[in-house]
């Protein structure tokens, strides 16, 4: 049987919110089979809890933010997507995390840190079945035209498979890889995706900052790129790692849907908006999806049977 997934023990971080800029204190719990990953702001003179929902997402100007039921006016947990990214990648279905405030801290910018606290907490597998979301047609989302077309697919597929494209026109990022594609069966995700780090264009940063974005980045845990190179002194960690960082941030947007998909996702140009749009627009439609689960193993797609992922 594929089972679920959580942490043998408690972990913990402290770091900054790269929106915010505020301090924040971590806490990841082990959680019981089918609680699902669920946030609990311990900041607040109630503790609120707010559990990762496809349709708990309240904003996404440049990250994806969750509040109960999605309403914006609600206590929020912000910056979610590189941790949810990590525990896809790791393949975590439960998890009771604890925040002392609104922001999930950057750490790095990538999702590496987050798999280095849950895999040395250890990972338990868990004496129920893993529920997947199966995509059973293909749904799309697209948004503009001509040079602001961007879209989004999901797409039957025995496995999960992702594939994205990018486009800035700018030489810096055009001389690297414009379009990756990353197969949960045959690539290893802590190896091939978690190391790659956020990016950001020094001409926005006033404009962000004017609007309380961007506080807390900084050259350690973003790329910043002028208007002709990348201006970190180390370089790139990938030689593609600007799209990779956009298939990172798509698998924590998309695991915000509660149960690991088997789908195959291609998008050109897509961001947290437009993957939460995709999200909805799947689940909004019943004959488009089902849920399973592998009593036997060798029925799972490759890769999603394997123990659980060592060093």
């Amino acid at each position: 049987m594929v089972r679920q997934r959580t942490l043998k023990s408690i972990t913990r971080s402290v770091g900054v919110g790269v929106h915010s800029g505020q301090k924040v204190e971590l806490t990841m719990h082990p959680a019981p089979p089918d609680h699902g990953i669920v946030f609990r702001r311990t900041d607040l003179p109630v503790p609120v809890d707010i559990p990762v929902d496809a349709f708990a997402v309240s904003d996404t100007r440049m990250a994806s933010t969750i509040s109960p039921g999605g309403d914006p006016g609600a206590p929020k947990v912000q910056t979610i997507e590189h941790l949810m990214s990590a525990c896809a990648g790791l393949g975590i279905d439960n998890l009771l995390i604890e925040i002392g405030g609104e922001e999930v801290p950057i750490l790095d910018g990538s999702a590496a840190s987050f798999v280095y606290l849950l895999h040395s907490a250890g990972i338990a597998e868990q004496d129920a079945p893993r529920r997947f979301l199966r995509v059973l047609k293909a749904v799309e989302v697209r948004e503009g035209e001509g040079a602001t077309l961007k879209w989004a697919r999901l797409a039957p597929h025995h496995g999960y498979r992702l594939a994205f494209e990018i486009e800035f026109g700018h030489p810096a990022v055009d001389a690297t890889g414009r379009r990756v594609t990353f197969d949960f069966g045959v690539g290893q995700y802590r190896r091939d995706i978690a190391r790659a780090r956020t990016f950001g264009f020094s001409k926005d940063v006033d404009m962000m900052r004017a609007r309380g974005l961007g506080l807390g980045g900084s050259m350690d845990n973003v790329i910043v790129v002028d208007d002709k190179r990348v201006l970190n002194a180390g370089g790139l960690r990938y030689d593609d790692e600007f799209v990779k960082h956009k298939i990172l941030d798509a698998i924590g947007d998309l695991h915000i849907a509660g149960k690991p998909l088997l789908a195959e996702y291609t998008a050109y140009k897509s961001g947290h908006a437009l993957n939460n749009k995709l999200l909805r627009a799947l689940l909004a439609d019943r004959s488009a999806w089902e849920i399973v689960t592998f009593e036997d193993d060798a029925q799972a797609p490759r890769g999603f049977a394997e123990p659980v992922p060592a060093w």
